[in-house]
């Protein structure tokens, strides 16, 4: 089963920093290739939206809410991808969540799709 496991959510205040990490994993095989990764967030009641996006060839794409203030990086070695949050507001708190487009091969057959992570909370108080 392809995993992306989330990790480094918790509390910060205004203004300070956190960084997630996402690390994609096969439990009965391999992954082959990871395409594009992305962070996602979503406070209840709201529908999710998208914070950042990577290519594999390292292109970034970000939400404007986030622009100048998060950075998304990849470890392609690792099959991990990082979300580094600086200057962060009190409406930066929700879930974040990871998604990524990957090709595994488990009990020798390939599969492929795009997966999601648990999700980590992130909390920024005033």
């Amino acid at each position: 089963q392809v995993q992306l496991v989330e990790s480094g959510g918790g509390l910060a205040q205004t203004g300070g920093s956190l960084r997630l990490s996402c690390a994609a994993s096969a439990a009965s095989g391999r992954i082959l290739r990871v395409d594009a990764m992305s962070w996602y967030r979503q406070v209840p009641g709201k529908e999710r939206e998208l914070v950042a996006s990577i290519t594999s060839g390292n292109m970034a794409n970000y939400a404007d809410f986030v622009k100048g203030r998060f950075t998304i990086s990849k470890d392609n070695a690792e099959n991990t991808v990082y979300l580094q949050m600086n200057s962060l507001r009190p409406e930066d708190t929700a879930v974040y969540q990871c998604n990524a487009n990957i090709l595994a091969l488990q009990y020798g057959e390939y599969e492929a799709g795009y997966y999601w992570g648990q999700g980590t909370q992130v909390t920024v108080t005033a």
